[in-house]
């Protein structure tokens, strides 16, 4: 038997350990009430707030509904057979509590509506208990009473049949973000780690060399000691500075034949446009 079918276990048995004694404790007082109770003769308690009277009543709890006892026999039935199938997923003992009470009390009423008189299903509730003149009642009624005031402040606070709370919209707005685990997620910002900068053009010689790409290599051979007996290795072959252009921005392969303009890195990412006049005039020169 697993964890939770013991405690389910646990709180039927208290549901019906609960209902057997209010039921119990309700038909006991009723004897009492018959044997040393006239009825009708009130018999002050608590002044004329609460006081013992002897009546048999045909109606509803607290003398309600005198006339209609076949209806009641059978509410009470119905009552009977809703707890018993709701206390199958009994989980929680405040329900156990008001469902216990619920259950002892109808089973209380509905054995004097049985069994007593003037007939099966038709018989009178035995009540004693005068409420200042306002109703009277019995031990059983009471239980009903307290059972519907739980039950409506379980209802208030969410709290269901099998333990668990029902999120409210509000619960829900106010409860921390959650994945699909239940575990709570991280309150980080979220950082947006795409480049969205420009890809810089990068510059090459005559041949094709990256001039970036030489320039580390030469600070990492001169940097790299050589091994004891050998001779250090060769730095890496330098790029022709004659025509070095970005690899975006390179000029046309005639116009940069006849520029005769050496370029150092630094000029290679941005070079002035030259006019047409200049171009004729470098040409001039190669002629001559």
């Amino acid at each position: 038997m697993t964890q939770q079918q013991r405690g389910r276990r646990g709180m039927v048995i208290l549901l019906v350990a609960l209902a057997l004694g209010i039921a119990g404790i309700d038909q006991a007082t009723k004897y009492l009430a018959e044997e040393r109770l006239t009825q009708g003769v009130y018999i002050p308690l608590v002044g004329d707030l609460l006081g013992w009277q002897l009546i048999y009543n045909p109606g509803a709890a607290f003398s309600f509904g005198t006339g209609m006892t076949w209806v009641f026999t059978v509410i009470m039935v119905v009552v009977i057979v809703v707890v018993l199938r709701v206390a199958r997923r009994l989980r929680s003992a405040a329900w156990a509590l008001a469902l216990g009470m619920l259950l002892g009390g109808a089973v209380g009423n509905l054995y004097d509506r049985l069994l007593r008189e003037p007939g099966f299903a038709r018989g009178h509730v035995v009540d004693f208990i005068n409420y200042n003149g306002w109703f009277v009642g019995n031990v059983a009624d009471i239980a009903i009473v307290l059972a519907a005031v739980l039950i409506a402040v379980l209802a208030l606070l969410g709290i269901e049949v099998d333990g668990t709370r029902v999120v409210t919209p509000r619960d829900d707005e106010d409860a921390a973000p959650a994945d699909d685990d239940g575990e709570p997620l991280s309150e980080e910002p979220l950082v947006d780690e795409t480049d969205f900068s420009p890809e810089v053009p990068r510059a090459t010689d005559d041949d094709g060399v990256d001039v970036a790409t030489w320039v580390s290599g030469a600070r990492s051979a001169a940097a790299t000691p050589a091994p004891a007996g050998e001779a250090p290795a060769p730095a890496p072959a330098a790029p022709t500075w004659s025509a070095v252009r970005p690899a975006a921005e390179t000029e046309p392969a005639g116009e940069a034949a006849t520029s005769g303009e050496r370029t150092g890195p630094a000029e290679a990412v941005r070079r002035r446009p030259r006019s047409r006049r200049e171009i004729r005039l470098t040409s001039s020169d190669d002629d001559a």
